[in-house]
This record gives C-alpha cells, sequence and structure tokens, in this order.
C-alpha cells in the first residue's frame, strides 16, 4: 500500500492509503473523502489535481480533459490514476468540499526544551500516544496550543515523520509571547501538549531540478525536515541542494553540527550562513542573506528555490530573482510573523 497526501488551497493535507493498483478517486472515497467526480471516465476534468511528487500512470485521459501541456506540467485525474509510490497531489479547491474533518488534533508531551539562545529554543514532543504515524509532509506546519492558555501558535515541523511520532520544533523566543513566556518560564518535561496537523502548503516536491533553500533564522526549521526526509533515502536525491541561512546575531545560529551531517549524508548538498550583527565570536560574513548569492548559485534560472522566514527575507529574496529576470526559477514559499 502507498500513502498519498492530498493537499487543497486551503491549507490543509488528508493522507489516504492506496491499494496495488486501486484508483485514487476510489481510495479517496472509501476513506471518506468524496473527491467531486462526474464522468469516471477521464474525459469531464472534474477530479483534475497536479501530482507534485511520487510515481503514477494514468488510464485514459481525453484530449480534451487534459493537454499534452497539462500532462507535462504533472496534471492527473483522480478516477484515472494508478499510483505506484507514495504521492503528493494538489486540488485547486478547499478541503470543505470533499470533507468536513479538519486536521488531526492529537494530545502529546514535552520532551525536553534547549534554549539556544536569548531569541531561539528547540522543543521536543512526543506524540507516541497516538494510535497511527503523524503524518506530513515535510515543510509543513502544526497548530500548537500554549500548555496552560487558550492561545494557539503556529510552527512548522523541524523534522521528517517518523514512526515514534518524536516531533522538533524550532521556535523564535520574542521578549513578551505566550508561547515565548512558557518556554522560559514553565515548560517542564512531562507537560501535556495539544496540536493540530498537518496545516500548510509549504512543502517538498518532487526534486528534479537542482534545490536553493533560502531560511531567515527558525524559518530553518521547515528546511530541516526536508533535509529529514532527503537523507533517510540516500540516492533519492540525485540534485544539488544548496541552503542560506541568515539570522541577527551569531548565537542565533543553531543546529550546525545537524546541516553538518547532512553534508557527509547528501552529495551536493551545501551550506552558507550570514549574520546581520557584527560581532567577536563571528568571523563569517556579514550581512542580509541575499549578500551571499551569486548568479551561479540559480543555475541561470533552472532551479527550484524554496524561502522561509520573516516578510521581509522573502521580499527580498524575490526581489533579487525578478531584478535578474530568472523567469525559469520556480519559487515556494512561506512567510511568517512574531506572535
Amino acid at each position: 500500500m502507498h500513502k498519498v497526501a492530498l493537499s487543497f488551497t486551503d491549507g490543509r493535507t488528508h493522507f489516504v492509503g492506496v491499494n496495488a493498483n486501486e484508483p485514487l478517486l476510489d481510495a479517496a472515497l472509501r476513506q471518506g473523502i468524496t473527491l467531486p467526480v462526474d464522468c469516471r471516465e477521464g474525459v469531464c476534468a472534474t477530479c483534475k489535481g497536479t501530482c507534485e511528487s511520487g510515481d503514477y500512470s494514468l488510464d485514459y485521459v481525453d484530449e480534451d480533459a487534459l493537454s499534452e501541456a497539462d500532462l507535462a506540467r504533472g496534471a492527473v485525474l483522480a478516477c484515472q490514476m494508478r499510483v505506484s509510490s507514495d504521492c503528493a497531489v494538489k486540488f485547486d479547491f478547499e478541503s470543505t468540499l470533499c470533507t468536513s474533518a479538519g486536521p488531526l488534533e492529537v494530545e502529546a508531551v514535552v520532551q525536553s526544551v534547549e534554549q539556544l539562545s536569548d531569541s531561539t529554543a528547540i522543543v521536543h514532543i512526543d506524540a507516541a500516544s497516538l494510535d497511527q504515524q503523524l503524518d506530513f509532509l515535510p515543510g509543513q506546519y502544526a497548530h500548537v496550543q500554549v500548555p496552560g492558555t487558550d492561545e494557539w501558535r503556529s510552527y512548522s515541523f523541524a523534522c521528517a515523520p517518523n514512526a515514534t511520532n518524536g516531533l522538533q520544533f524550532l521556535i523564535r523566543l520574542l521578549p513578551r509571547g505566550a508561547m515565548s513566556d512558557y518556554l522560559r518560564e514553565r515548560a517542564a518535561p512531562g507537560d501535556r501538549i495539544r496540536l493540530k496537523a498537518p496545516l500548510g502548503a509549504f512543502y517538498l516536491r518532487k526534486v528534479s531540478r537542482p534545490l536553493v533553500l533560502v531560511a531567515g533564522g527558525t524559518g530553518l526549521s521547515a528546511f530541516l525536515g526536508m533535509l529529514d526526509e532527503m537523507a533517510a533515502e540516500p540516492g533519492a536525491c540525485t540534485q544539488p541542494v544548496t541552503l542560506f541561512y541568515g539570522v541577527t546575531q551569531a548565537q542565533d545560529l543553531c543546529e550546525l553540527e545537524r546541516l553538518q551531517r547532512y553534508a557527509e549524508q547528501l552529495p551536493g548538498f551545501s551550506y552558507h550562513r550570514i549574520v546581520m550583527r557584527e560581532s567577536e565570536d563571528w568571523q563569517g560574513p556579514v550581512g542580509v542573506v541575499t549578500d551571499l548569492f551569486e548568479d551561479s548559485h540559480f543555475n541561470d534560472g533552472e532551479v527550484d528555490t524554496y524561502l522561509c522566514g520573516p516578510p521581509p527575507m522573502v521580499e527580498a529574496v524575490k526581489q533579487w530573482l525578478d531584478q535578474r529576470a530568472m523567469a525559469n526559477c520556480q519559487v515556494y514559499f512561506e512567510k511568517f510573523s512574531a506572535s
């Protein structure tokens, strides 16, 4: 059986198990997800989606339903799609059209909180009590309740899905904030914590071109999950992967040993760091993340670029690309604001 992530425009993702030689539409319906359908014969295109990752075949597809250009871009018809690996399929409508179920609600416990600097912490959460693996696409996020309050905050997973449901989040600490105050002042191993997941449309697509990953501060979290997945399947990623990582001060740099392990495990992976504030304990480049860029990093625009960080960083990178007219550069991004 293969697992297929069905993603929708409202940022929700539902996972379905697909049996051997079973059409995706049938698998979804069997599991309570009523994808729109009319003819079921590959003609009307009512069940059209886009396969963004994974291997599949299509039975009959009428030329009026999907053009050759559509097929080349990964367009699929759920009624005719038979998967041969785990896949991710995106639909151009909201999940409420085909299911009333929201994201999975999970009761978990805090394992540990490691404060890396005045502004950054890594939180490890144990969701082993869940009777199934918590599925999400690397890069997606969870909505997390601040223990002891009615406040909820959103954080990208800093890990890939795993059988033990051991979860990690890289969290920015604010001078004042519901989650920040909890982590600094009250957090203790064993605290009960609730989360809802998976959420978000920012996730790793099928890797078929060189990748450029650009992280601002704790935006690194989403890329740790992506790199976890690449490292878990040696040989699965055959393209160069370049990570640019910018922070405010040197103390905010984190998970550097982990990044070095990726460099040792993933042929073609490299990473570059930069800080905004000069200090005696930092001998590397000083400035903003775009100061690290060279045109050669972007392979004449034939790259897929992922951006995750504060809005000013994301906009600066997009502007840098626009100024160089890299029309073939596919950009995916996730902006986050302090809360």
